[in-house]
């Protein structure tokens, strides 16, 4: 992937890409002579040509073949394994066991790895981004598990903390106000007046932004779809139309009206129309509980419903193509600024028929006034949708979270519901995945507390960074519960590159280990493990900012895996050694973490393996957000231990850092 070059505003257009660095890292193997400009602001058209121009002259340099000491650091945590660097695998293998890890590098790296690695640079030539489709497909679209279930994400809206306390009888009030501030954010995407979002110096890719709304995936057979139909005012016209799901009914209506807006009344007229023949008429069938299927059994369950009756296929349509979906949810989750865990748990795994899992967004809102958002992954990834949410947030506070405009509504049309054509095989299958569904879902154990003793703000002061304080401490609270290390995943965002998603940190070092180690050794000093934490802070530290900027190893390891499969070769020994799963490769990490940044949005998914841990945290100046979840039928987990150790582990990493220097 290239990287992203720095400009003055930005397009929702196809980026302009200068030539990758002159270190080639998995992340950004150098792909094709250029890339062509676009039209731009008229303010930044010269900034853009400058960039594009430069990029042109330098691609042009770049040599085509990496020298044999450069194809030595694309190879990860296997060559670290090799070089002695930072030992990835070590910490899960005894002695023997590594050795025959080294013995496997050395055979790939002298072999079909360099081969492989040829391939994937001619791949680059003709890619923008070598990665893109292949981690689109892999990571999600070709999934035959209930994505619903295990890969969507969610989290609670942060509004009980100022504006909006838990109360019955403001469902829709508040959420028509929420709803017209989130229609603000698709209006100012529409019109590219979203600022650039930047890291340091570096300008971040936008086009996440643009799966926000509009968008939807479709179940296929073998392999899903991902059907997007936003537009700018500049590319065209864009569905504006919001989907409403209440008590198994569908229902849409425009959120414009003879070019402008709907204004929070109109919306909640609206709402309150759908609400009050749902609640006077009899439930509906809760066709929504089909996109928790799993995904072959809904992409059969869709082609029935289409040849049942054309129809369907129309209103399917339109619920692809709409904003996103506004779920009315009958549950009064409790929820207090310190424990978010019931909404948080409800927002992830409630009412199936109140939403779409396969939409980008679905914005839940409960009777007690409470809300929660809950998205497909597999358009974005968490930040764009907390930078979205921040927006909305930061209106309602301004605005008290009332709305002070005027209270008139225009004669618009009532919302219509849309009613499929359903037979008894439909109604059937609705109950019987529902049944399923709740049968899974009620196997979840998940936690969603507040750490108040303290917070970024303290570990600022001791010159700390605060991701890396929340990962080592979660390194020794898993330590301490299993008695083991525990392989880590944690998501570094690559957008600093044309249409980049994430890279993997894997934050169970060498360095992690031993000073977990120390921590629990009665023996050890606490200089000594005051000068381990600082070796083992480095390390992370250095890792993360290598993910960042191209130069992680997850993600070229896929490459070279996926490039072999493509072409139809075995797969290479690596992959089946045990080095490789025991360290989490494969989708096999026990711990699946991922910081939803410094704001009040914290978020949650689930684990990534039966018997591990889904991990989400948000870190404020004075608090951290940490939502736990496990699986209740692995008898080795609990996410309420965790979480209740980790908080403790807080504790003793920031007591190490005083009783250390006295």
């Amino acid at each position: 992937m290239r990287p992203v070059p720095s400009a003055s505003s930005w397009r929702l257009a196809p980026l302009p890409c200068p030539a990758p660095p002159r270190h080639r890292s998995p992340t950004a193997v150098p792909a094709g002579e250029g890339a062509r400009p676009f039209p731009a602001h008229p303010r930044s058209i010269m900034t853009l040509q400058a960039d594009f121009d430069g990029a042109a002259e330098d691609v042009k340099k770049l040599k085509t073949r990496p020298t044999d000491e450069e194809l030595k650091e694309l190879y990860g945590f296997y060559k670290q394994a090799t070089v002695g660097d930072i030992n990835i695998v070590k910490p899960f293998l005894n002695e023997e066991e590594y050795q025959r890890t080294e013995d496997i590098v050395k055979k790939f790296e002298n072999g079909i790895g360099k081969e492989l690695h040829q391939k994937l640079l001619e791949r680059a030539k003709m890619r923008r981004n070598w990665l893109e489709d292949w981690w689109l497909n892999v990571a999600y679209l070709d999934l035959r598990i209930s994505t619903q279930i295990h890969c969507n994400m969610g989290g609670p809206g942060p509004y009980i903390e100022h504006c909006w306390p838990p109360k019955e009888g403001t469902q829709i009030n508040r959420a028509c106000v929420n709803i017209w501030h989130t229609l603000k954010y698709w209006e100012l995407l529409r019109v590219e007046k979203v600022a650039i979002e930047r890291s340091g110096n570096s300008v971040l890719d936008m086009n996440q932004f643009r799966m926000l709304f509009c968008t939807c995936k479709i179940p296929g057979l073998t392999r899903d779809s991902l059907g997007s139909y936003f537009k700018t005012e500049a590319e065209g016209e864009c569905p504006s139309h919001l989907i409403v799901l209440c008590r198994g009914r569908v229902f849409a209506f425009d959120a414009m009206h003879e070019g402008s807006m709907l204004t929070p009344p109109e919306i909640l007229r609206q709402l309150s129309y759908i609400q009050k023949r749902c609640y006077s008429e009899p439930d509906g069938p809760g066709l929504a509980v089909l996109t928790s299927n799993e995904r072959t059994k809904w992409a059969e369950l869709r082609e029935y419903l289409i040849r049942l009756d054309p129809k369907n296929l129309a209103l399917l349509e339109k619920i692809q193509r709409s904003l996103f979906v506004v779920g009315l949810d009958d549950s009064s989750p409790h929820a207090t600024p310190e424990d978010y865990t019931e909404l948080t748990r409800l927002g992830l795994t409630g009412d199936p028929t109140v939403r779409w899992g396969d939409k980008s967004y679905n914005s839940i809102f409960f009777s007690n006034g409470t809300c929660s958002a809950f998205c497909d992954h597999s358009p974005f990834d968490a930040m764009a949708l907390i930078t979205m949410l921040s927006y909305a947030e930061k209106k309602i506070i301004e605005n008290e979270g009332k709305w002070k405009g005027s209270d008139n509504v225009r004669d618009i049309p009532l919302p219509e519901e849309l009613v499929f054509t359903v037979d008894q095989k439909i109604i059937n299958e609705i109950g019987c995945t529902k049944e399923l569904y709740y049968k899974k879902v009620s196997d979840l154990q998940l936690v969603s507390y507040a750490f108040t003793s303290f917070g970024k703000a303290l570990i600022r002061k001791k010159k700390l960074h605060p991701d890396t304080f929340v990962q080592l401490a979660l390194q020794l609270a898993y330590y301490k519960c299993h008695g083991r290390p525990g392989c880590c995943y944690e998501t570094a965002m690559t957008r600093r590159f044309y249409h980049g998603r994430t890279e993997t940190i894997r934050p169970c070092t060498v360095e992690a280990v031993e000073w977990c180690k120390s921590m629990l050794d009665p023996s050890e000093s606490n200089y000594q493990r005051l000068q381990l934490m600082h070796k083992a802070f480095a390390k992370h530290n250095k890792m993360r900012k290598e993910c960042e900027n191209g130069k992680g190893f997850d993600r070229h390891l896929l490459g070279l895996l996926l490039i072999a499969q493509e072409q139809g070769l075995p797969v290479p020994e690596l992959y089946g050694d045990k080095a490789f799963t025991a360290s989490g490769g494969g989708g096999n990490f026990v711990l699946s973490t991922s910081l939803t940044g410094y704001t009040r949005f914290s978020g949650s998914a689930l684990p990534m393996v039966e018997h591990g841990y889904g991990f989400f945290y948000s870190i404020r100046d004075d608090r951290i957000v940490a939502t736990c979840s496990s699986w209740k039928s692995c008898p080795e987990t609990d996410a309420e231990v965790l979480c209740r150790t980790l908080f403790q582990c807080f504790h003793d990493v920031l007591q190490l850092t005083v009783t250390a220097q006295l």
